[in-house]
């Protein structure tokens, strides 16, 4: 177990992308880490590689990192990231939700399978929703013992939560779930002093969103949304930092959109 006085953070996903940005910005705020991933190689291997890099970038900052590889959607892995944070670190102060697939094939609603919507909603919506069960538990019995710490969680969802994707239905539903399942928690934690927030990613420049990179370079010099530019990483990554830092402990249940004004009604 670690000796450090430094705040732990998990990050699921935290291996590459949005995840890696927070997974850097929660270091750099001191924290030490548990990044937790689920990599393949091209031929569906598991691959430790981008893992590898993240966590060089963050003892490279001076703090601890360690890592997992897990499957959020299995209960044995879940259980197995909070067991493994309590053996490694021996504490966890922050959860940051972020790990998240999108359909291997955008299918029409029409013809979309149940098998695509039960893996997408098994990753995206039910492995967070019991992660934070498991980690909240944890974090009110950390609470008792250390009343002067301070615990948050940090839920990424999409601007699919409320922006209709007919040909990627099952990804829009699992992040709407995850935008009420900040809100239930929200509201049960309140008491216990445990804050809990959704930050909400628009078109950020990631693998997921590079197989559509020509259609968003269009609709965003179009003006799709009023900061004309992909959003990046680092700007989850900094909304992420200010929760982090106990900027936003007076708005749990708090929405930050993090999108270029995409949410934004105009005329």
């Amino acid at each position: 177990m670690s000796n450090s006085d430094r705040p732990v953070a998990i990050v699921t996903g935290g291996s590459r992308g949005i995840g890696r940005a927070i997974a850097v910005e929660l270091a750099r705020l001191g924290y030490d880490l548990v990044v937790s991933h689920y990599d393949v190689d091209a031929e569906g291997r598991a691959d430790e590689g981008p893992a590898r890099q993240t966590q060089a970038a963050i003892q490279a900052i001076g703090v601890q990192c360690v890592i997992l590889r897990g499957d959020i959607g299995s209960a044995s892995d879940r259980q197995a990231l909070v067991n493994f944070t309590r053996e490694k670190l021996g504490r966890c102060d922050m959860l940051v939700n972020n790990a998240g697939v999108a359909p291997r094939r955008r299918e029409d609603i029409l013809e979309a399978s149940e098998q695509s919507y039960d893996r997408v909603m098994t990753i995206n919506l039910k492995g967070p929703y019991f992660l934070t069960q498991a980690v909240a538990r944890w974090m009110i019995e950390q609470k008792q013992q250390h009343p002067d710490r301070a615990y948050r969680v940090c839920n990424t969802s999409s601007v699919s939560a409320y922006a209709s994707s007919p040909a990627r239905g099952e990804y829009c539903l699992s992040k709407a779930g995850v935008s009420m399942m900040t809100k239930l928690y929200a509201d049960r934690l309140a008491e216990h002093g445990i804050g809990v927030f959704e930050v909400r990613p628009g078109i950020i420049a990631t693998d997921m969103t590079a197989v559509v990179k020509d259609k968003y370079d269009e609709l965003i010099a179009e003006g799709l949304t009023p900061i004309r530019r992909w959003g990046q990483p680092e700007d989850v990554a900094r909304a992420v930092g200010a929760v982090a830092e106990g900027r936003l402990d007076f708005c749990t249940g708090q929405v930050l959109n993090v999108d270029g004004g995409f949410h934004l009604r105009r005329l």
